[in-house]
């Protein structure tokens, strides 16, 4: 994941979130139907962007330098050890 894949990601929350508080919503439907609108915000400014950019911009790249799943890894070795 790059940095324009995290922002698009933290723009989907975002959106979730403020169409949550803005609409008051309570209920799962509700709940649903506004992770779905943030949803679609985030998928159109993505595709938006990859219309202009003539690319795609999801990537297989790991936005972390060391992935969780290599950190328990090695964390599992450490204890190991003791």
């Amino acid at each position: 994941m790059d940095d324009t894949e995290l922002i698009l990601t933290m723009l989907g929350e975002a959106t979730t979130t403020r169409f949550t508080r803005d609409r008051d919503s309570q209920m799962f439907p509700e709940l649903r139907n506004d992770a779905k609108d943030g949803g679609d915000v985030a998928g159109a400014t993505r595709k938006d962007i990859e219309g202009k950019l003539g690319k795609s911009v999801v990537s297989s790249d790991n936005y972390l330098e060391t992935p969780e799943k290599v950190k328990r890894l090695e964390n599992n070795k450490k204890s190991i050890k003791k």
